[in-house]
């Protein structure tokens, strides 16, 4: 008996979306797994379609119409890379109501909208998978959620915006300042036009919103989640890490430390969670203090485990595509969503509160929290 095949269908031929797009073009054999439906891909919308034709995407596949290829009845998933609030996640929430499995790389909406889309899916029984949404290309999302799902998981932190990452790398090899770097990362593609999300730390509070989901078992609020360290007077200093300088940089180094953006997520004693995204001050010879660059790097601390730690290539659109692949074929092979078999929750039904700890003076007033 033949299998039906898996059709596909991507919104989105953007940085993520081109690179999943030319791996079904140059290799869709191998994405076939051997237990599981061969994949083809069936259509592709995007709203600059001539750019696409000429990134080498078949005129045949392409549409403007992304929500004309959902309701059309030829595919089987759809992948959106397309990124951003609207109308990225009415398309995603149109897909899973219809019973569309729907795999993504928007950790915005996965954040801001993941409680109301998980229980979409879950009503009309799809899957929804976002491994592409924290990490680039480092199997994250799926390990904490059921290779650690035995776990009492107390803690997940980790580097994960290559932008901030490969800028403080800078700032402190080099003793170059903020503006300067910020240049820099934007002239090599690092940082966007509007680096906003970025040097904020917004970024990287939506992943760890994401990431607090699948350690706790519950969705915290993006607006709840410190992305400012306190000044020397108790009142919050500047967002993300717009307010780090050169001298700052230089001040740790004397010390032996570095600065790192650092998202955290803590279940604490009595229940809650704590969770931050602020610069904080690690030793240059530790774990995190040696991940450079665009690297990432998050560590889950559980009972009975311990400490496990993941690392490796958490931006640009060749890393995230190979995250989106491996859950396309994930659904080929006739897996869930995400999240495993955590049960479903509500959002805020967990209070939120900063990161408690030490902090470090720093010339230019901030006070940064100490890490290890």
């Amino acid at each position: 008996m033949s299998v039906q095949p898996l059709r596909v269908g991507v919104i989105g031929a953007g940085t993520v979306g081109r690179e999943v797009v030319r791996a079904f073009l140059e290799r869709s054999p191998r994405l076939t797994p051997a237990d599981g439906r061969p994949i083809v891909l069936v259509g592709i919308a995007e709203k600059f379609t001539e750019r696409a034709i000429a990134n080498g995407i078949p005129e045949s596949l392409l549409t403007d119409a992304p929500a004309h290829l959902i309701a059309s009845g030829d595919c089987d998933v759809i992948v959106e890379t397309m990124g951003g609030d609207e109308p990225a996640h009415t398309l995603v929430a149109a897909a899973l109501a219809a019973g569309i499995p729907v795999v993504t790389a928007n950790k915005h909406i996965v954040a801001h909208y993941g409680a109301g889309l998980e229980a979409l899916a879950r009503a009309n029984n799809t899957v929804f998978r976002f491994e592409a949404a924290v990490g680039g290309g480092i199997p994250l999302l799926g390990p904490i959620a059921q290779d650690l799902a035995a776990n009492r998981i107390t803690r997940v932190r980790g580097i994960v915006n290559g932008t901030t990452n490969y800028m403080l790398t800078a700032m402190a090899r080099e003793g170059r300042d903020y503006a300067e770097v910020l240049r820099e990362a934007q002239a090599k593609g690092y940082a966007e036009a509007d680096p906003t999300a970025d040097v904020e730390g917004l970024d990287a509070v939506n992943k760890i919103v994401i990431l607090a989901r699948l350690a706790f078992g519950t969705w915290i609020a993006p607006e709840a989640v410190s992305n400012r360290p306190g000044s020397t007077t108790g009142a919050p200093g500047q967002p993300g890490i717009t307010g780090v300088t050169a001298e700052d940089v230089a001040a740790m180094a004397a010390e032996g430390r570095t600065l790192r953006l650092i998202a955290t997520a803590v279940l604490a004693d009595d229940g809650a969670i704590e969770a931050s995204v602020v610069p904080t001050a690690v030793p240059a010879n530790s774990p995190f203090g040696r991940c450079d660059g665009v690297l990432n790097r998050v560590e889950v601390d559980g009972l009975p485990v311990g400490r496990v730690a993941f690392e490796g290539p958490g931006a640009g659109g060749a890393a995230a595509a190979a995250a989106v692949l491996s859950d396309i074929v994930s659904i080929a092979r006739g897996l869930g969503s995400t999240w495993g078999g955590a049960p479903i929750v509500d959002r805020g039904a967990q209070a939120v509160r900063p990161v408690a700890g030490e902090c470090v003076m720093a010339p230019s007033g901030a006070c940064y929290p100490v890490g290890d």
